[in-house]
């Protein structure tokens, strides 16, 4: 689901609406389906939070550093210098404690990271309800792979020009940013489906608009029939060829 909102308001303004209507409709096709909410440092706000935490949502997002959370860390970040200077390897870090902001009513699980390296020590920290796993197979294998949705939101805005909203009135700028997610939606599916066994089955989007969309090509008309005749020396004829046949209904 893509919205577009005004730039001088919060980030996260209507995440806490979207969030419904998503599970809502997750639900409806799978009752008893697992969902987890994954977001940077901008979504750990308490209302949000605390409506996961009633409505069976598990989280996991980023939370801003501070002094107190850096106090109850750093133990830990000590013991990260200490076993690079004996060592002269980097070290990487894991701990799990729970932390009850002020305006929170009740304290909530942080899981932090403490890396100490050649370039000194970083520090980071997540907040979730998941309770039944270790702290680095969390932070690893649960909030990590936050980086693969950033990277198809990149693709949306580089590869379908979903930041190209240069419409007077703020409706058609939502058509417009609806028009790139269904376009990124569509390829996506293409690549998962039908280019799985080929040398593009990783691409980006932009490479497959390249390779297999923006072809040159002749096209002749009369009363019967529409006639493209395609370049015999285009490179990837062979591919297109097949994903072509695929996509011919039976």
């Amino acid at each position: 689901m893509s919205l577009l909102r005004p730039s001088n308001i919060d980030g996260a303004k209507y995440a806490g609406a979207i969030l419904r209507l998503l599970v809502t409709r997750l639900r409806q096709a799978w009752p008893h389906v697992e969902i987890l909410f994954r977001g940077d440092c901008a979504f750990a706000r308490k209302r949000l939070l605390y409506w996961c935490e009633h409505h069976d949502v598990h989280y996991i997002t980023g939370i801003a550093g501070n002094k107190r959370l850096r106090a109850l860390g750093q133990a830990l970040i000590e013991h990260a210098e200490k076993q690079y200077q004996e060592t002269g390897t980097k070290q990487r870090l894991f701990s799990t404690f729970h932390y009850q902001a002020n305006s929170w009513k009740q304290s909530r699980r942080v899981v932090i990271k403490v890396e100490h390296h050649d370039k000194g020590a970083n520090f980071r920290c997540i907040i979730t309800n998941l309770n039944h796993e270790n702290p680095q197979y969390i932070y690893d294998h649960e909030y990590c792979p936050r980086g693969d949705m950033e990277n198809g939101i990149k693709q949306l805005k580089l590869n379908f020009f979903s930041d190209r909203n240069s419409c007077h009135n703020f409706l058609a700028n939502q058509f417009r940013v609806l028009l790139s997610s269904i376009a990124y939606i569509l390829v996506n599916e293409l690549r998962q489906t039908y280019l799985a066994r080929t040398t593009l089955a990783k691409a980006y989007g932009g490479t497959i608009r390249l390779k297999l969309f923006k072809i040159g090509a002749i096209i002749l008309t009369n009363s019967r029939r529409i006639q493209f005749l395609l370049s015999s020396y285009y490179p990837e004829q062979q591919l297109f060829t097949n994903v072509a046949r695929q996509l011919m209904p039976p």
